[in-house]
């Protein structure tokens, strides 16, 4: 998703706010206008401090229901009608929560009033909100900004319709950045992955097999993939249908880890990662104190991975091993020196199969970095990986550069997500788990992803760490 689209969804939600707090207030002050008093006098001494600080409280219970209602949903191609109806109904739903409220408590104030007009006008008043933001979102597609760069596949009616109206009208939020006839392997090496953001098919019914291997392609490489509705539905376990420039369009989705997943996956990551920072501080020190005591070095390894879109970042670790067997730019040429020695170990020790190595009995690890490997406490500095936005709590593993190079296209989906401290895998066997099996359950976890599938993961965490590891 475009950051343009998905800050317009996020800031709908206090424009939303404002709105149904100016309907309040502006219901209070037409209770104090004459002609409300002259129709029925006033009867309740409610000043407008507080008449405001319960509207506040009232519109979030709104805002709560606005987004059970779907009004909150990412789709860049929401029909105005339909948003209408929604409107309407989540505020009808608003108006009954604060009836009952006001009937069971038996509340002695002149309230009808003041709720049925700010009922009233909550549905305009949101209705004006969610147009300025529309507009805020036309002006800048017409400028050019945030415009969602595809290209188009394909050489009937319905690919010029498409072609001609993202042209004619960049309000729709699409730049056409090529048009091809077929999906050849001539035409996948034109394309450069880092320049778009779609590939939509608009006739693969005629060409199953360049269609299948545009969305390899698009999986590969972390794009989004669209294809016109009437076609082989069976290929996506999560798509949604939905109309744009008069043609039906399936989006398939790669994970739920899209809109509000991934704002609120972000959210739980930094609030958890700062409580247990907090928390472990006394560990931390410990660790230090240890490591300082042990051997000479960095008391922090920091180790290139690969995470989110294939993007190379630097994983935090306490120090495990000796430091003349550290590898990483960290440690300029003795840590070449220590890839070197490394290589030699892999090939005689490797414990695992695949593009992952591990090597049993390692001769490097200090006895304090067996402890730390042990209960896989050298990994605890990643949660400031978690903070600064490179990793996340749950997720796949992130591996190093040159393990990467040995994924086959199927490995390449687990760069969809950010990477994890701890995951699916992890709770299901650690590093004991072959890789294929490994990608199986971040491949499952990335496609199934849910807020209680996070909490269970890592709620399980603690307990198999305590489990024994074939080899360390």
């Amino acid at each position: 998703m475009k950051r343009t689209q998905l800050f317009l969804t996020i800031i709908q939600v206090p424009v939303d706010y404002l709105m149904l707090l100016f309907a309040a207030l502006t219901a209070y002050g037409l209770r104090l206008s004459d002609w409300a008093i002259a129709l029925k006098p006033i009867q309740f001494q409610l000043t407008v401090a507080e008449f405001f600080a319960l509207s506040a409280w009232a519109a979030v219970i709104w805002i709560a229901i606005f987004a059970i209602a779907g009004l909150y949903s990412t789709n860049p191609n929401k029909k105005f009608a339909k948003e209408t109806v929604k409107i309407v109904l989540a505020c009808t739903v608003g108006l009954a929560a604060i009836a009952l409220y006001v009937l069971f408590t038996q509340q002695l104030f002149d309230s009808r009033f003041l709720i049925g007009v700010s009922w009233m006008l909550s549905i305009p008043y949101i209705i004006v909100g969610r147009l300025i933001v529309q507009l805020i979102k036309s002006v800048l597609h017409n400028a050019g900004i945030g415009l969602r760069q595809v290209v188009i596949v394909g050489d009937d009616e319905m690919t010029m319709q498409l072609v001609d109206t993202f042209a004619d009208r960049p309000s729709l939020g699409y730049r056409v950045m090529a048009r091809y006839k077929q999906f050849t392997p001539s035409v996948q090496k034109k394309i450069r992955p880092a320049a778009i953001d779609e590939i939509i098919f608009t006739n693969p019914r005629d060409n199953q097999d360049q269609a299948l291997r545009a969305m390899d392609f698009c999986h590969e490489h972390h794009l989004v993939f669209k294809y016109s509705a009437d076609l082989f539905s069976s290929y996506a376990s999560h798509r949604t249908v939905h109309p744009l420039a008069g043609v039906p369009i399936v989006e398939l989705k790669r994970t739920r880890l899209d809109g509000w997943g991934r704002v609120l996956k972000r959210l739980a990551d930094v609030v958890m990662s700062l409580v247990l920072l907090v928390l472990l501080s006394p560990v931390f020190a410990g660790i230090w104190l240890f490591l300082r005591l042990e051997s000479k070095g960095p008391v922090i390894y920091k180790n290139e991975r690969i995470g989110f879109r294939g993007e190379t970042f630097m994983v935090y670790k306490f120090r495990s091993m000796y430091v003349e067997y550290c590898t990483g730019s960290q440690f300029g040429e003795k840590g070449k020196r220590a890839l070197k020695k490394e290589q030699a170990l892999i090939a005689k020790q490797n414990t695992r199969k695949g593009p992952i190595y591990k090597v049993g009995n390692d001769p490097r690890i200090t006895p304090i970095g067996k402890v730390l490997r042990r209960f896989s406490l050298d990994e605890l500095p990643q949660f400031v990986n978690v903070l600064l936005g490179t990793m996340s709590i749950v997720g796949p593993r992130p591996h190093q550069p040159r393990e990467v190079e040995g994924y086959v296209k199927e490995h390449k989906k687990v760069f969809s997500v950010k990477p994890g401290i701890t995951g699916l895998a992890q709770i299901s066997g650690r590093s004991d788990l072959p890789y294929a099996e490994e990608v199986r359950l971040d491949v499952f976890y990335i496609e199934h992803w849910h807020p209680f599938l996070d909490m269970i993961i890592f709620l399980k965490t603690p307990f198999i760490l305590l489990k024994r590891r074939k080899a360390l």
